[in-house]
């Protein structure tokens, strides 16, 4: 039998079809002294963090310039696509991540700050960023294990922590670059950069529309048919009243910024 067909007046997923996720900051050290997360971009999707323990910062760049936004327990702040964004961790730096559009930004939606050599297509980027698998063992290519991670992570986390910090070194390379270029008043560099990072992505976005009609759009479709129903004093949507909890599905994963607790109750 074919599905039934789906109430347009409920809406499962999270609020307004966000993404939420649990993000322990990395607290590796760069070669400015900083130690933090990766610096990168999102095309399509504001993206909010609410600080829930430690202090640290946000450094962000875009057009109008750069700059620094502290972060400390109770702190919400977000930002629109197109902001670079850098995590500062000064310590224990811990937060929820509220991501638009079922949590694109941690499926997709996110550019780093490479520099230029590395934007050029999708296979070098993709070379540059991506992390082996975790539970793989590295090796130091003579077929022993290699080194705990620089964390301290041992056996399975190792190898997957070393190439989050290596990318890591070269997106803060290549916002270093970005910064410089736009605090002495040349703006093609960070220009070269978005367009760079909308080649890159274009290949994804009918994927990403359909987690948008899914997610977001449906969650506001549902909205205006609950009105609509309403005004008519039908109140059928509330007899399918329900609720929902979920644990995550995965503590620890390596991102861009940090260790993720991420749930699935965000996805499309």
């Amino acid at each position: 039998m074919p599905p039934a067909p789906r109430d347009p007046a409920v809406y499962e997923g999270l609020p307004g079809g966000i993404g939420v996720s649990l993000l322990r900051v990395y607290d590796w050290p760069a070669a400015d002294g900083l130690r933090g997360g990766t610096p990168h971009l999102h095309l399509t999707c504001t993206e909010g963090y609410a600080v829930v323990g430690g202090r640290g910062a946000v450094q962000t760049l875009t057009p109008a310039g750069f700059r620094q936004t502290p972060l400390a327990p109770g702190a919400l702040v977000w930002f629109t696509p197109g902001t670079i964004h850098r995590l500062v961790n000064e310590g224990g730096l811990t937060l929820h991540v509220l991501m638009q559009n079922s949590g694109l930004p941690e499926a997709g939606d996110a550019v780093l700050t490479l520099p230029p050599h590395l934007l050029t297509d999708p296979g070098t980027y993709r070379a540059a960023t991506a992390l082996p698998p975790r539970g793989a063992h590295g090796s130091d290519g003579d077929g022993r294990d290699a080194p705990d991670g620089p964390d301290g992570e041992d056996g399975a986390d190792a190898a997957v922590a070393r190439a989050a910090r290596r990318r890591r070194d070269l997106a803060v390379e290549g916002f270093t670059a970005l910064r410089a270029a736009t605090e002495a008043g040349d703006p093609e560099p960070l220009a070269a950069f978005h367009r760079a990072a909308a080649a890159l992505v274009a290949p994804l976005t009918a994927a990403w529309r359909e987690r948008w009609r899914t997610g977001a759009a449906a969650a506001a479709a549902a909205t205006g048919a609950q009105l609509d129903a309403l005004a008519k004093g039908d109140t059928g949507h509330l007899a399918t009243a329900g609720v929902r909890a979920e644990q995550p599905t995965e503590r620890g994963r390596f991102g861009m910024c940090g260790r993720l607790d991420v749930y699935e109750a965000g996805s499309a």
